[in-house]
């Protein structure tokens, strides 16, 4: 079944054939953070991965085994005060930081883009609702009249009916009146 609807250059379109993503379309460039290629792909998922409590829990357990294995003396590669953790830190938020603020920056400027899209829509759907309003005070209108129409063709079919039936009492009548004179004349 096709419906028709206005789309927004307000033509009517077949529903069938309205691309409903038309607004978001526009910014479909925006869905990978740091864009499509392999590298960005990777370090999407490497930002990503910095928030999980897998992470954290990894993170946790390595190093309190590179603390322990160095406290208990078990190694010697960086006992007390941990410098090569520290570095291994500090190299660590060396690169997490600027992928997390790269990741807020764009996910910021696909919300906003997702936004507008959004608000275009819903003015789009507010402009369909308002044609269909019109046309559907055009219809009831145009009913009115009809029902108006019909009124006067029924009232007129009344009198008509009424003026027959009078007409037809009076032929009668004079038909009974004609026969009543044939029959007084004729004895």
């Amino acid at each position: 079944m096709k419906t028709p609807i206005s789309d927004s250059a307000s033509a009517p379109v077949d529903i069938e054939h309205v691309d409903h993503l038309r607004f978001h379309r526009p910014h479909a460039h925006l869905a990978a953070p740091f864009g499509n290629d392999w590298v960005a792909l990777k370090a999407e998922a490497f930002a990503r991965f910095f928030g999980t409590p897998i992470f954290l829990v990894v993170q946790t357990i390595i190093v309190a085994i590179w603390i322990g294995v160095n406290a208990l003396g078990l190694t010697k590669f960086d006992i007390y005060p941990f410098i090569l953790l520290n570095l291994a830190f500090s190299l660590q938020a060396a690169y997490a930081a600027p992928l997390i603020l790269l990741a807020q920056t764009r996910q910021a400027e696909r919300d906003k883009a997702h936004a507008e899209a959004d608000a275009l829509h819903r003015e789009d759907l507010a402009t369909a609702y308002e044609q269909r309003q019109e046309i559907a005070a055009q219809n009831a209108a145009q009913m009115l009249e009809l029902l108006r129409q019909n009124t006067q063709l029924t009232e007129i079919t009344q009198k008509l009916t009424a003026r027959i039936e009078a007409l037809t009492v009076e032929v009668h009548n004079r038909f009974l009146q004609t026969d009543t004179k044939l029959s007084v004349g004729s004895s």
